[in-house]
């Protein structure tokens, strides 16, 4: 081959590609475990443990198998953790009500898990839709969803789950003004170590169904449209963020995080707090229902689509895949 016709470049960054030595050494952008927290679906019972066909290798567990679900999560060095209760229907009311009863399922798993294993970090859902005969996340009345009635609920719920051992209470509702409202329900109650990680930018997303399956947690009419933010705005999720920031959140969330990784990094760009992101229920369908099929190299995407969240710009990432990739790791 004749050399003198190559071109004359001055800057070839293929030359920082060339070895896979070279390309650790520069590489921008890592993911650990350390970054990850897996959600956990709780169920009443003894011994007991559901499939949820839309999620496949999550199930729904009694408490005594949670616990060795985490048990088994720490070893392989998973440090985080956000249960999510699965409730009956005649455990259901209007006001959620079972949210904060001392012996219900949540409260009890939450004082448990700080129990037997202290060293976790443990984010509680505040939220009334799990709880709630409607389906929503607010009281509803006349088919309307009720913003400052339901703070009063939130703020009860968030105190029970500081009570019984939170490190964060994260209310997921998108009701104005829920983040000032429970901080000051926290602090006047004397606990001003209980942070508060805020759903912030919590789209009204269609990717959620295979969560909703899982809880069995759909709202029984309509949507959620006017509390959840649409998937056209972007400006919107920087007025959302600014109200948490000013109201005391400590970390702000993005929900769900492929279709929003610009979200991501909006938020990153212009906050000084700590940004999560939640590799939602729908994202991990998709990915697994395409690996099942041989389309995709499932683990490959598996870490491409984490390493993507954390490049935009996540400290936290929520993802069902947590646990199979730190036993990759």
């Amino acid at each position: 081959m004749d050399t003198s016709q190559f071109i004359q470049l001055t800057r070839r960054p293929r030359r920082l590609r060339q070895s896979v030595a070279i390309r650790n050494l520069v590489e921008e952008t890592q993911i650990h475990t350390k970054d990850l927290v897996q959600p956990l679906f709780l169920m009443s019972g003894q011994n007991t443990k559901e499939d949820i066909p839309s999620m496949p290798n999550i199930y729904r567990l009694s408490l005594d198998l949670l616990l060795y679900e985490v048990e088994d999560c720490l070893k392989l060095g998973i440090q985080a953790f956000a249960p999510f209760p699965y409730l009956p229907d005649h455990e259901k009311d209007h006001l959620a009500t079972r949210s904060v009863q001392e012996d219900g399922l949540y409260l009890n798993a939450i004082r448990m898990l700080k129990q037997k294993f202290p060293e976790i970090c443990l984010f509680t859902d505040v939220a009334m839709d799990p709880y709630s005969s409607d389906g929503h996340d607010g009281i509803v009345e006349n088919d309307e969803i009720l913003n400052d009635e339901t703070l009063v609920v939130l703020g009860k719920m968030a105190l029970a789950q500081a009570q019984a051992g939170a490190d964060f209470v994260a209310p997921s509702d998108m009701m104005d003004g829920r983040v000032g409202y429970i901080r000051e329900v926290l602090d006047q109650a004397g606990y001003h170590k209980v942070g508060i990680m805020a759903y912030t930018a919590k789209y009204a997303s269609a990717f959620y169904g295979p969560f909703r399956d899982a809880l069995q947690s759909a709202p029984k009419f309509g949507d959620k449209k006017t509390y959840q933010m649409n998937p056209a705005n972007s400006q919107e999720a920087l007025v959302e963020a600014e109200l948490d920031f000013l109201e005391g959140a400590d970390m702000m969330m993005v929900k769900p995080a492929l279709s929003y990784l610009d979200i991501i990094q909006k938020l990153s760009q212009n906050f000084n707090i700590p940004i999560a992101a939640y590799n939602v229920s729908g994202e991990y369908a998709m990915l697994k229902a395409a690996a099942q099929n041989k389309w995709i190299d499932g683990d490959r995407v598996a870490h491409e689509i984490l390493l993507s969240i954390k490049r935009a710009g996540a400290k936290v990432i929520f993802t069902y895949l947590a646990k199979e990739f730190a036993a990759r790791s």
